[in-house]
Order: C-alpha cells, then sequence, then structure tokens
C-alpha cells in the first residue's frame, strides 16, 4: 500500500500545484457553491487519470482496488487539501447501488459517465412528511405506456441544483403502506415538470434544495430491482454512504479540530479548566472515531453494508456538533458577530451553523439509534 499512497501522493501534488492550484480547498459542508466549473472540471480530471471509483470492479471502469487502498486514496485527498467532489454522490451512492441491482444495460448506461465526471446525481429520498421516517414518502409514479410519470415533492436534496439525475423513492403500488409498494426509480432532471427550490440555510449558502415532480417522467426501464422492492435497494445505498470515504472524512475533521486549538490558543480559552477538558475529549473522541471507522471498514469488506454502519453515521454527526459548539465557545464574544463587510462567516462560524445538520441529514441521529438497537442489537420494537 506504501507504493500506492506515493504514486496517490506524487499525482496529487503534480496537479494540484499546476492547473488546478487555485481549486485548492474549495468546497465542502457548507461551501458547496464554491467553483462549481473549477471542481467539475477538476472531477473530469480525475476521471481521465482513472482516480475515480476505485473500488469499481474493473469491468465497469473501475480498478478493483483493496478497501485498504481505497482508504489510502480518500486520506491523501483531504491531506492534499483537493476541492471537494463534486461527483460523490454518483461515485459512492448510485454508482455501487447499480453495480449490485443493476441491469447490465443500466450499468452500461450509467457507470461510465459517473467515472467520467460526465453526469452528476442526487439523492431524492427525504420529503416534508418523509423525512427521518423515510418509509412514509408519498410522492408516487405511476406507468403510462413505457414510462413512469411522477408526481410529488422532496426536500434537503443535496446538490439538486447541479446534478443531471435523481434517484428517487416513490409508491409505485396505490394503497400501499410503509416499505411495501415502493420502488427506486432514475429520474432525469432537466425536463418538463421538474422544479428545484433552493433552501437558503442558516450559512448564507444553498446546497440543500425542494424537488418537485409535476408530471416528470423516466423510462419504464429505469427502475432499480424489481418494482416493489425499492425499500431495499434504497436500505443498500445509505449503507454505501458511509463507506471508504469517512477515513479521508476524518483528516477534514482533524484539520477543523486543529484550527479550534489553535484559537483557544489565540484567545486565552485554552487556560479555561472547562473548555480544555471539552477539547481533551474532542480529540480522544475523534481518535476513537477512527478506531471505529477502521472496525467498521472491516465488516464492510465481507459484502453489502449492513445497519451496524448506523453506529459511523451517529458518532460522527454527534461529534461534530459538539465541535462545532466548541469552537463557538473558544472564540467567546467575538464569534457572535461577523468581521465587516461583506460580513462573512469566519470557519468556525461555518463550522458552527452547517453542523447543526450533520444529525439531520443523511439519517437523523433518533433513526440511527433505533437501527442500531433493533437490526444490531436485537432488541424489541418499542
Amino acid at each position: 500500500m506504501t507504493g500506492f499512497r506515493e504514486e496517490i501522493r506524487a499525482w496529487l501534488r503534480e496537479q494540484l500545484e499546476g492547473e488546478f492550484a487555485h481549486a485548492r480547498g474549495l468546497g465542502g459542508p457548507g461551501r458547496e457553491h464554491e467553483g462549481h466549473e473549477v471542481r467539475l472540471a477538476w472531477e473530469r480530471r480525475l476521471g481521465e487519470a482513472a482516480w475515480t471509483c476505485l473500488g469499481w470492479p474493473r469491468r465497469y471502469g473501475g480498478r478493483d482496488a483493496s478497501l485498504a487502498d481505497q482508504v489510502a486514496f480518500h486520506e491523501e485527498y483531504a491531506r492534499a487539501d483537493a476541492p471537494a467532489r463534486v461527483g460523490h454522490i454518483g461515485e459512492g451512492l448510485i454508482g455501487p447501488t447499480i453495480i449490485d441491482f443493476g441491469t447490465e444495460e443500466q450499468r452500461r448506461r450509467f457507470l461510465p459517465p459517473i467515472r467520467r465526471g460526465r453526469e452528476l446525481w442526487c439523492q431524492g429520498y427525504s420529503e416534508p412528511e418523509a423525512g427521518s421516517d423515510l418509509a412514509g414518502v408519498r410522492t408516487r409514479a405511476r406507468q403510462e405506456g413505457g414510462e413512469w410519470v411522477l408526481t410529488g415533492q422532496k426536500t434537503w436534496t443535496s446538490l439538486a441544483h447541479v446534478a443531471d439525475w435523481c434517484f428517487v423513492l416513490a409508491r409505485t403500488e396505490p394503497g400501499s403502506r410503509r416499505h411495501a409498494g415502493l420502488s427506486y426509480l432514475l429520474v432525469p432532471m432537466d425536463q418538463p415538470g421538474v422544479e428545484v427550490r433552493p433552501i437558503v440555510q442558516l450559512t448564507g449558502t444553498s446546497e440543500f434544495n425542494e424537488v418537485f415532480f409535476d408530471g416528470a417522467r423516466t423510462a419504464a426501464g429505469n427502475v432499480l430491482g424489481a418494482p416493489g422492492e425499492g425499500w431495499r435497494v434504497a436500505m443498500a445505498t445509505l449503507g454505501y454512504e458511509r463507506g471508504a470515504s469517512t477515513l479521508g472524512q476524518q483528516i477534514g475533521f482533524q484539520r477543523e479540530f486543529d484550527r479550534v486549538v489553535e484559537t483557544a490558543r489565540r484567545t486565552g480559552a485554552a487556560e479555561d479548566p472547562v473548555l480544555r477538558d471539552r477539547l481533551v475529549r474532542s480529540w480522544l473522541e475523534l481518535r476513537i472515531m477512527r478506531l471505529n471507522a477502521l472496525r467498521t471498514m472491516t465488516s464492510l469488506s465481507a459484502g453489502t453494508p449492513g445497519p451496524e454502519a448506523s453506529i459511523a453515521k451517529l458518532y460522527w454527526s454527534e461529534w461534530h456538533r459538539r465541535l462545532g459548539e466548541l469552537a463557538q465557545a473558544v472564540q467567546g464574544r467575538a464569534g457572535l458577530v461577523t468581521d465587516g463587510p461583506p460580513y462573512e462567516l469566519n470557519d468556525l462560524q461555518r463550522l458552527y451553523l452547517f453542523s447543526r445538520a450533520d444529525t439531520i441529514y443523511a439519517g437523523s441521529s433518533e433513526i440511527q439509534r433505533n437501527i442500531i438497537a433493533e437490526r444490531t442489537l436485537g432488541l424489541p420494537k418499542g
């Protein structure tokens, strides 16, 4: 793996000191508005050099990389401060789902554009009355001729405003309830009947969106798995979301933590015994997070991810939200105001505000605890 790491480092160093030097550090949570075009060009450069979709089988354009090599890539990518990926939903979520549940025709159609950075995806799961309780989705789809026709609303849809396709969980069996009667549809975004409305967040940015389907259409063959089996496919997708990239995510967390410590020393907050204790606890919990992630990777290597992946999501999101609170605390009163025109947030203020969403998106903490209790520990449903 050492040689593989060196290969990654050398390539990233060359690219990020050349044409894409100005792309370093662009994007990320709360900053997805930054440099979209240059990050899209970067995504395509990654694809040209075969640095996307490393874990995919070679026959579908990947490298068949081991889990250890995938972890190495994500860690080195984060250490290089490379721009936040714009194709991560395609590569990390829908791509593996299509590989496992799709037909060969679907794989030939959808996988190559994802690998090359030519088509971007978003996730159509949450709805105004079906967020944490995803089984309550109301978006409907009916077959009409050779197409599915969709009506309904999705919300908190990350990057829908730049996506070419959306994978949509919709109710396709009239009268069905809960997990039954759902289907997993692949829907083009650029068409009549699809409206995207950005949601302005606390950070002032808008990477989340509402998506309205009013007679939107997709081909009858664009259903992943069999009609009515959407819940099983959707749960597999959520498992992939917590894969090898989480180790790279933790490099970013370490960078944020170091910035909090630096600020605490500068402001004198590190001399406060209570704040110092919180800093130490945060450092220890970050180390535990890495160990737990490595343990989770071991179970992932055995096959399709299971409910134990919820432990990782619960842990990092709760930790990161606490880090945001700590970031505000070490700034003191200065953290309550912006510096002046154009009144942009500093990094720690942005961390605090955006991290409030961490325990909600990608499965709320309450739902993660239910999954762990029922599916991992075998406890009865309460």
